[in-house]
C-alpha cells in the first residue's frame, strides 16, 4: 500500500499532539479507555476527509482495491503514520474485543458498506486483533442482512451480529439520559472492549444531519424516545452515557454514497456519491464538518437550508455545550485536512 499524503486546508497547530485530541473534552479515547475531565483550554481537533472521484468507476459498487487505500490514506495522515498498519494500533490492542458500529437502516442503497467493514478488518487483524475477537453489530440482524452483511456467530471468524439476535439482547442496566431511562445494547456493555464507529454520512428528516453521534441512537433499546425537538438534546444526552463516553474511540465515517435529503431511508433522487471517507476522534467535530458538506450540496440543488426546510442540527451545538462537552463545533479549533 502507498503512504497517505494530503494537503492541509489550514496550518496545523505547531505542538498539537495526536494524544491531546484523543483524550481531550468527550472525543473518544484511545487504548487505555479513560475519559478525562475537559482541560482548561480545549484542545483542537482534526478531521481528515479522503476522497477518490473514481472510488465507483463504472460499476454500482465502490472499487475493493480503492476503498481499502482510501482507508490506508484517511489513516496514515490522521496519525501521521509511515504504514497502513500502525494507526491501528494506536486504537485498540491486542486481546480486546473490538466492536464495529455500522448503520444499516436503510438497506443496501445507503448503509454502511460492507466492502469498507472488510478493509478495516483487514487491518484490525494486522494490528493483532483475532477475527474471532471483531464484532461488526448494529440494532437487528434484518437490517444487517438487507444491507448485504452475512450473518454468523462463528468465534473463529469475524462475527456480524444484531442485538436483537439469539442470546445478545439490551443489558438489564437502565441509564437515565437527559430525564429518559433507557437500556444498552449488551454487545456495547459486555461483549464489547472497546468500539469503532462507523456510520454513514446522510441527511436525517428530523436531527437534519445523521453521523457520528446519532449513529448511537442504533445503540439503546428506545431510540424513539429521543427524537423530540429535532433530537435535540436527545442526541447529546444519549452520547453522554458513560458506557458510549468510554469505549467508542474512534470514527471511520462512510461518506461514499450519501444523501443531501430525503434521509435517513434511501431515495435515489437525493442520493450522491461522495466518494469519501472521514476519520476523526472528536464526534461533534466531525458532525459539524458533515452539516457543512450537506449544507453545501443542497445549496448546490437548490434546496433551502436544513433549518429552513424545518430539520436544523441543533444538536451538534448542545453536544459542544458547556453541559454535555462532547467535543467542538467551532470551525477555528478544528483543523480540516483533505486528502
Amino acid at each position: 500500500m502507498k503512504d497517505g499524503t494530503g494537503k492541509t486546508r489550514r496550518d496545523f497547530l505547531k505542538g498539537c499532539a495526536i494524544g491531546a485530541l484523543a483524550m481531550g473534552a468527550g472525543r473518544y479515547a484511545f487504548a487505555d479507555g479513560k475519559v478525562n475531565p475537559p482541560p482548561a483550554a480545549s484542545p483542537r481537533s482534526k478531521v481528515v476527509i479522503a476522497r477518490d472521484p473514481s472510488l465507483y468507476a463504472n460499476s454500482a459498487n465502490p472499487d475493493p482495491a480503492r476503498v481499502e487505500k482510501l482507508l490506508d490514506q484517511a489513516m496514515q495522515n490522521f496519525f501521521q503514520s509511515p504504514d497502513p498498519v500502525s494507526p491501528w494500533k494506536k486504537i485498540v490492542h491486542p486481546g480486546e474485543v473490538v466492536g464495529l458500529k455500522v448503520n444499516t437502516i436503510a438497506g443496501h442503497g445507503l448503509s454502511t458498506h460492507p466492502v469498507l467493514i472488510a478493509a478495516i478488518c483487514e487491518r484490525l487483524q494486522q494490528a493483532g486483533i483475532k477475527a474471532g475477537n471483531i464484532v461488526v453489530w448494529d440494532r437487528t440482524e434484518d437490517e444487517l442482512d438487507r444491507a448485504g452483511y452475512t450473518l454468523s456467530t462463528n468465534s473463529n471468524r469475524v462475527r456480524y451480529v444484531g442485538t436483537d439476535g439469539k442470546q445478545v439482547g439490551y443489558d438489564d442496566t437502565e441509564f437515565v439520559a437527559g430525564g429518559t431511562k433507557t437500556r444498552l445494547s449488551s454487545l456495547l456493555t459486555r461483549t464489547c472492549d472497546c468500539m469503532i464507529n462507523v456510520p454513514i454520512l446522510k441527511n436525517h428528516e428530523m436531527a437534519g444531519v445523521t453521523l457520528a453521534l446519532k449513529n448511537m441512537y442504533g445503540v439503546n433499546d428506545n431510540p424513539n424516545k429521543f427524537h423530540a425537538n429535532n433530537c435535540s438534546p436527545g442526541v447529546a444526552d444519549l452520547n453522554l452515557l458513560p458506557p458510549i463516553r468510554s469505549k467508542f474511540r474512534f470514527i471511520v465515517a462512510d461518506a461514499m454514497t450519501s444523501c443531501f435529503a430525503g434521509g435517513p431511508m434511501y431515495k435515489p433522487q437525493y442520493a450522491w456519491k461522495y466518494n469519501g471517507l472521514m476519520v476523526a476522534t472528536d464526534p461533534v467535530a466531525i458532525d459539524y464538518t458533515a452539516s457543512q458538506i450537506i449544507e453545501k450540496k443542497r445549496t448546490e440543488r437548490g434546496l433551502n437550508t436544513l433549518a429552513q426546510a424545518g430539520m436544523p442540527a441543533n444538536y451538534i451545538a448542545v453536544a459542544a455545550d458547556a453541559q454535555h462537552r462532547l467535543g467542538t463545533n467551532n470551525p477555528a479549533r478544528i483543523d480540516l485536512v483533505e486528502v
